[in-house]
Formats: structure tokens, C-alpha cells, sequence
């Protein structure tokens, strides 16, 4: 082989090499950690904060070239406040109505890097069949080899405010917070 041919073939290598590097990878939500958590104002009395328990999606990552796409889909009617009366409250017609809506959504739209690490997620978050956009602030980003499972993992904790009357659930306020705050924890696993 003459050195010209050498030479293409470490090119076309190298080449091969950093595309395989910067290709986008795709994790799976690990529902077992991750949680969507929601807080209001209970008349200026406490901050009530809830759960969600089961969360679905995934999550695709390209950090080379500083993307991303994040669709989640929560199951409302896994709703958790802590006490029987106020899940089937909340799930009632006048906040959630998961009879009608059993599923919360978030599709993103934009995510914004600061260096290598996502700093913004920009999205449309439905609930009760209303569509609003929405910004979440990325607080902790980390990936790495989940150290049982040995697979690739990203995790994050992200949050948002929203008004509940936006999304037709504004029963009670202002006594009962109309602003809530939004924050989800979550991991995801290479697929």
C-alpha cells in the first residue's frame, strides 16, 4: 500500500471514527427513579408538595453535537399526595379529571446546552388536553456507566412554574396556590 493510500484510509478512519463518537443516543426513562413532583401554596398555610409514580419516555443525547429531544408521558392517575382522599381529589374533574386525561405530557421543542451539558429544555407541556409552552431549568446533568446495571445513564433534575388555571385545573384559587411548581427527577438508561 503506498503512503497515499495509507494516508486516505486514516482519514476515512478517523472519519468513521468521530461520526460513530457524535451519533445521538437514545436512553429509556428508568420509571422506577423517576419522579415528577408538583408544589403549591395550601392558603399561605404550607407548601403542599406531590408525586407522580409512574413515568414513561425517553430521552436522546448528542453531546458532541450539543442536542437533544426529551418525550415524557406520566400516567396522572399514579398521582401521590400522600393521603387516599386528596389523590382522588386531585384526579377529580376540577384539577387533573384522569377519567377524561389519564396522561400528562411533555414533548420538547429546543434544548440549550451551556458547555457540554443541557442548561434549558424548551417544550409543550398538556395537561387536561390544554398544550402550553414551557421552559424547564436543568439544575444537575450528569452521565455515566450506571454502576449496577453497567450501561450508559444520564440522570437530571429539572424545574418550571406554571399557573394551573392555564390548564382548566384552577379550582380554589387564589386561596389555594394557582402557581405550581414543577420538578422531575429523572434517570434513563441506554437502550
Amino acid at each position: 500500500m503506498n503512503k497515499l493510500s495509507q494516508l486516505s484510509a486514516a482519514v476515512i478512519l478517523a472519519a468513521t471514527s468521530a461520526s460513530a463518537l457524535a451519533a445521538p443516543v437514545t436512553y429509556q426513562v428508568d420509571g422506577s427513579h423517576t419522579f415528577p413532583s408538583f408544589s403549591y401554596s395550601h392558603f399561605g398555610l404550607s407548601t403542599q408538595v406531590s408525586q407522580f409514580n409512574k413515568t414513561t419516555g425517553t430521552v436522546m443525547l448528542d453531546q458532541e453535537a450539543k442536542t437533544g429531544a426529551v418525550d415524557i408521558t406520566i400516567d396522572t392517575r399514579s398521582v401521590d399526595t400522600g393521603y387516599a382522599t386528596f389523590n382522588e381529589h386531585i384526579q377529580g374533574e376540577d384539577f387533573l379529571d384522569t377519567a377524561k386525561y389519564p396522561t400528562a405530557t411533555f414533548k420538547s421543542t429546543k434544548v440549550v446546552f451551556e458547555g457540554d451539558k443541557p442548561k434549558t429544555i424548551e417544550g409543550d407541556l398538556t395537561i387536561k388536553g390544554v398544550t402550553k409552552p414551557v421552559t424547564l431549568k436543568v439544575e444537575h446533568f450528569t452521565t455515566m456507566t450506571h454502576p449496577m446495571l453497567k450501561k450508559d445513564a444520564i440522570g437530571a433534575n429539572a424545574s418550571t412554574l406554571i399557573k394551573r388555571s392555564e390548564f382548566n385545573a384552577g379550582k380554589y384559587a387564589p386561596n389555594v396556590g394557582d402557581e405550581v411548581t414543577i420538578r422531575v427527577a429523572i434517570e434513563a438508561i441506554k437502550g
